[in-house]
């Protein structure tokens, strides 16, 4: 159940709580279904899930929907966004109502094992797609932001190049595009603009084979002049920014409620909230721990990268405290 658009919030309308399943493989394909002629929206691609029934918590709610609408048992998920929509009433051609307004409150899960092969138990057709190449549709417009966070690997690798040296950083940086990173940020604020601009691009150029993503930090003309993937804003800049980048996408730091409403209100399209644990990045900084870090977070509507003392072992603890995944700089490049 997922609204068509997202408009004014209306005074009148019902809220309703469902609960939405990105059911994932290894591979990153998500499944799609078409909702059935007699549904409203009949035609329309979107993910499984259903409404929370008052005796249900989402999570409940999450298992008992797959099941009846696609026949699997969840056996292993992560909590993740929680998103609201809204609902324009919807009439037919003769002016009868077929939909009241109403405000629908999406609580997303990543569901990553099930038993069952997924079937269509409700006549709705379903396709495993790629959330970067969707080639099914017309998909329900409020999907758009939750296909690009698919996008976004759950491991988020910080350059780390004043620590490992030139050639030692750019062979761990080639091991690591072999072994499947798919997401870096370029971090030097010891490089003159002259010599990070010349390192920027000898990750990116790197990178583009794998098709992986590279994002600049604060820098949003250098990452518009190589082509970059994204830029990574740092909390001042957050909190200065009038509106999202229409070209790129866009990132923030943040370390408090404060900075995570004002990403949630630009539409960014991810944060990083730490420091998780302690880190010699920040060796002043208290760190958050995991229940702090879980509180500011619940509820988020954004993808949220969990940083500051991680390791790449630490990633299912991360998802379970409903990270969407984790971004290292020091973690990133030694053997894992």
């Amino acid at each position: 159940m997922h609204a068509i658009n997202s408009v004014p919030r209306l005074v009148d309308s019902v809220v309703t709580e469902a609960s939405v399943g990105i059911i994932q493989r290894d591979n990153g394909l998500v499944l799609l279904g078409e909702r059935p002629v007699g549904k409203p929206w009949a035609g329309y691609w979107e993910f499984p899930g259903g409404k929370v029934e008052s005796n249900e918590t989402p999570a409940q709610a999450l298992k008992r929907e797959l099941q009846e609408e696609l026949g699997i048992t969840v056996t292993h998920y992560y909590p993740w966004l929680t998103r609201s929509y809204d609902y324009e009433a919807k009439y037919d051609a003769f002016g009868a109502l077929e939909s009241p307004a109403k405000t629908v409150k999406l609580h997303f899960f990543i569901v990553v094992a099930w038993e069952g092969e997924p079937s269509g138990l409700e006549n709705q057709a379903l396709s495993w797609q790629n959330p970067a190449t969707i080639s099914v549709g017309p998909m329900l417009p409020a999907n758009a932001p939750i296909l690009t966070a698919l996008t976004l690997s759950p491991i988020y690798a910080i350059t780390n190049l004043s620590e490992w040296g030139e050639d030692l950083f750019f062979a761990r940086l080639k091991l690591a595009l072999n072994n499947g990173l798919m997401l870096i940020q370029v971090r030097e604020k010891q490089l003159s603009t002259e010599a990070l601009m010349v390192f920027a691009a000898r990750v990116i150029e790197m990178a583009e084979p794998y098709e992986a993503k590279v994002f600049i930090n604060t820098d949003l003309n250098l990452a518009r002049t190589l082509n970059a993937a994204g830029v990574h804003l740092n909390a001042q800049q957050l909190q200065q920014l009038q509106t999202k980048p229409k070209d790129l996408l866009c990132g923030a730091s943040c370390h408090n409620p404060q900075e995570l409403a004002q990403a949630a209100k630009l539409g960014l399209d991810y944060v990083m909230l730490s420091p998780v644990q302690a880190t010699l990045s920040h060796e002043g900084a208290e760190p958050l721990g995991w229940d702090v870090f879980t509180n500011l977070i619940t509820g988020y509507t954004l993808p949220v990268f969990a940083l500051g003392g991680l390791q790449i072992a630490d990633l299912p603890t991360a998802r379970l405290h409903g990270a969407h995944g984790i971004a290292m700089q020091r973690g990133a490049w030694v053997d894992q």
